[in-house]
């Protein structure tokens, strides 16, 4: 088609001009190039730590205003424990969460990430634990840690009571009003997260 010329429309009575062609057919692959990009399926499918609105307060949530999470190295020299309230109304996948307040992860060589060897640094990788059981025990992070001295991630749903986690960091997900903890016991103690 030349240009300037009026092209007709199939559809009865319509005149469309050559400009507004090509602007529908832009916007058509726009359309179709964004729809490539948007996800499928429910949005429950690909949980977020931070969806719309979402913020981190330094405390435990109150309700069902987010997910509570907890990291607990007072069992260790030199630790301590901090809580905080991950902000939001939808699902919270646990590492990013993690990830979102600063806590920093380290797994082992021969489980990656589904073992939890340091988080944060600690235990120390060059002085023992602290252990009554084996005074000299250095965490390596070859393996699994000791049964002495390890990290243990807890689940609590609403109103219910604390349990292990029963996957990894990597595909743990939580939902509002559910808390998480990464506790580190020594010799046993503490057995299990506070109330």
């Amino acid at each position: 088609m030349r240009p300037g010329r009026t092209c007709r429309s199939p559809y009865a009575g319509a005149v469309t001009s050559p400009h507004r062609i090509l602007t529908l057919l832009a916007a058509g692959a726009l359309a179709l190039g964004l729809s490539a990009c948007a996800s499928t399926g429910d949005a429950s499918a690909s949980p977020t730590p931070t969806p719309a609105g979402t913020a981190e307060a330094d405390a435990a949530c109150t309700g069902s205003e987010g997910v509570t999470l907890t990291v607990d190295s007072s069992a260790l020299k030199g630790g301590s424990s901090e809580t905080w309230c991950i902000i939001g109304t939808g699902s919270v996948t646990i590492s990013n969460a993690l990830n979102f307040v600063g806590v920093s992860i380290e797994g082992t060589k021969q489980y990656g990430d589904q073992v939890v060897c340091r988080v944060n640094g600690l235990p120390s990788a060059s002085e023992p634990v602290g252990s009554a059981q084996d005074p000299a025990y250095i965490e390596k992070c070859d393996a699994m840690p000791a049964a002495f001295a390890y990290w243990a991630l807890w689940t609590k749903p609403v109103d219910g009571a604390w349990d292990y986690a029963q996957e990894g960091l990597s595909t743990l997900t939580a939902q509002p009003g559910e808390s998480v903890e990464l506790l580190f016991t020594l010799d046993g103690v503490p057995a299990a997260p506070a109330a």
